[in-house]
């Protein structure tokens, strides 16, 4: 009964503070202040003045993460509302796609040797633009450390969500389709939050991209260890 009272106390903060961060960034909708990024810091200050550790934290935070999958399922609804630019587009999205895999993989890679990262950090990295639930079995079946996967996939997620529209701005890629794509292989879950304030196209291209990067880094991955002997 004790633990039941945690969890229902843990998900209220939660949510509370999640609420509370997105209001503050409908107010200033800056990108370092997207609701999941000020809400994780702010947790992450509660948890350690309260003394709480993790485990405890996850007495009710399980819960909240058992809805991740659904939450991934619930994206192919716009998907299957745009499902005839996708077939119309198959072509640029599954290179998009590629492209943007590879190059996260490489980036990953070469800047942890750079770093000079432990091997099985380094194995942690490699699923860093993966979605969660397919990063963590990556991460398993090569060797690395899943817990540090979720860490590097929060960091590729935030960053991607942060410094993607920028660079966007930058380049001058105005089209739904680049911009779906380029937020959905770079930031999986988190940059198709961010497609979403695009407008339904975006987000429905974002996650398709999530989904295929999902689907084909959770192959090459495994390809690319084997390829460079990491495993």
């Amino acid at each position: 009964m004790q633990q039941a009272f945690y969890a229902i106390i843990i998900i209220i903060i939660t949510v509370c503070i999640y609420l509370l961060m997105r209001k503050l960034y409908m107010k200033y909708p800056a990108p370092y202040l997207m609701p999941l990024l000020p809400s994780t810091i702010l947790i992450i200050v509660v948890l350690f003045c309260s003394h709480f550790s993790y485990q405890d934290y996850m007495v009710g935070g399980k819960y909240i993460q058992s809805f991740l999958g659904p939450a991934v399922v619930a994206l192919a609804y716009p998907l299957y509302k745009q499902r005839q630019v996708l077939l119309s587009n198959i072509v640029p999205i599954v290179s998009g796609v590629v492209v943007g895999l590879v190059t996260a993989l490489i980036s990953g890679f070469l800047f942890a040797i750079a770093l000079g990262i432990e091997h099985r950090y380094i194995l942690s990295l490699v699923p860093k633009s993966l979605t969660t639930p397919v990063a963590i079995q990556v991460s398993s079946g090569i060797g690395g450390v899943p817990s540090m996967t979720v860490v590097f996939v929060l960091i590729a997620g935030f960053t991607g969500t942060i410094l993607g529209p920028v660079i966007l701005k930058w380049a001058n890629i105005q089209s739904s389709l680049g911009r779906g794509i380029a937020l959905g292989s770079a930031s999986h879950a988190f940059g198709t939050s961010k497609a979403l304030e695009y407008g339904e196209l975006t987000a429905s291209m974002s996650s398709v991209s999530m989904t295929l990067s999902a689907l084909l880094g959770s192959v090459v991955g495994p390809l690319f260890v084997w390829l460079l002997h990491l495993s």
